[in-house]
C-alpha cells in the first residue's frame, strides 16, 4: 500500500533516518498519549471538566468492562489493559486522517502487542498457580491428558496469531479500500467509508482488549 504523502515520513527522510512509518507514528501516538494524560492530570479537580472529564469517563468505562470481564481481580490488570485499549484505538484513528498512517495497519506492531499478550497470559498463570498451572493444559479426564495436551498447546500457539492477523488484516483492509475511493472518488464519497472506520477502529479496539481480559482472566481460574 502507498500512501501519496505521509506527514512523518517525509520528516524521516530529511533527517535521513532508517525506520519504518510504523515506527514513526507508533511514537507519534505514544507522544499524543503523554500529552492527553499531562493535561489530563495536570491540575485535577473534584468537578473534572475539559480533557480530565474525558479522560475520567474513558478510564471508568475500561474499568467497569475490566471488573466484568475478569472480576475483581482483574483490576490489578487495569493499566496493562487501559494500555492496550488507549494505544490501539488512537492507532486506529490515525489512519482517518490525510497523511497519517496507523500502526496497526502493520503486521509487526500487531505481532508485538499480541506477544505481550502471550508472554503475560502464562506468565500470570504460573505466578498464580506454580507448577499446578500444567492442569490448565491437560482437560478434564486424566485418560485424555495427553491428547488434551497437544490440543491445548496448539490452541495457545494459535493466540498471538489471531491476535495480530485479525487487527492487522482489518486495519491493512480498511486503509486499502479508503486510498481505493480517495483515488477514484477524492471529494465526498470517501466520508462514508470515513465513518465506518471509526466505527472499525472502537471495534477492533474492543475485541482485543476483551480477548486480552479473557485469555488473562482463563490463566488466573483454578483448573478443575
Amino acid at each position: 500500500m502507498t500512501h501519496p504523502f505521509l506527514f512523518l515520513q517525509w520528516i524521516t527522510e530529511q533527517l535521513h533516518l532508517r525506520v519504518g512509518e510504523h515506527v514513526t507514528y507508533t511514537w507519534l501516538v505514544m507522544a499524543i498519549l503523554i500529552v492527553v494524560s499531562f493535561l489530563a492530570s495536570r491540575s485535577l479537580t473534584l468537578v473534572p471538566s475539559g480533557v480530565q472529564n474525558l479522560m475520567e469517563a474513558v478510564v471508568g468505562g475500561i474499568e467497569g468492562l475490566i471488573e466484568e470481564t475478569m472480576g475483581e481481580e482483574g483490576k490489578a490488570y487495569f493499566p496493562l489493559i487501559a494500555t492496550f485499549a488507549l494505544f490501539i484505538l488512537v492507532c486506529n484513528l490515525l489512519g482517518l486522517i490525510p497523511g497519517f498512517y496507523p500502526p496497526t495497519a502493520n503486521l509487526n506492531t500487531n505481532i508485538a502487542l499480541a506477544l505481550t499478550v502471550f508472554v503475560l497470559t502464562h506468565v500470570v498463570g504460573i505466578k498464580k498457580h506454580g507448577f499446578g498451572y500444567i492442569k490448565h493444559f491437560m482437560g478434564p479426564i486424566l485418560w485424555l491428558a495427553p491428547l488434551m495436551l497437544i490440543i491445548e498447546l496448539i490452541s495457545h500457539l494459535a493466540r498471538p496469531l489471531s491476535l495480530s492477523l485479525r487487527l492487522f488484516g482489518n486495519m491493512y483492509g480498511h486503509e486499502v479500500v479508503l486510498m481505493i475511493f480517495l483515488a477514484l472518488v477524492p471529494l465526498f464519497l470517501p466520508i462514508p467509508m470515513m465513518l465506518m472506520g471509526v466505527l472499525i477502529a472502537f471495534i477492533q479496539t474492543f475485541v482485543f482488549t476483551l480477548l486480552a481480559m479473557i485469555y488473562i482472566a482463563g490463566a488466573l481460574e483454578e483448573a478443575h
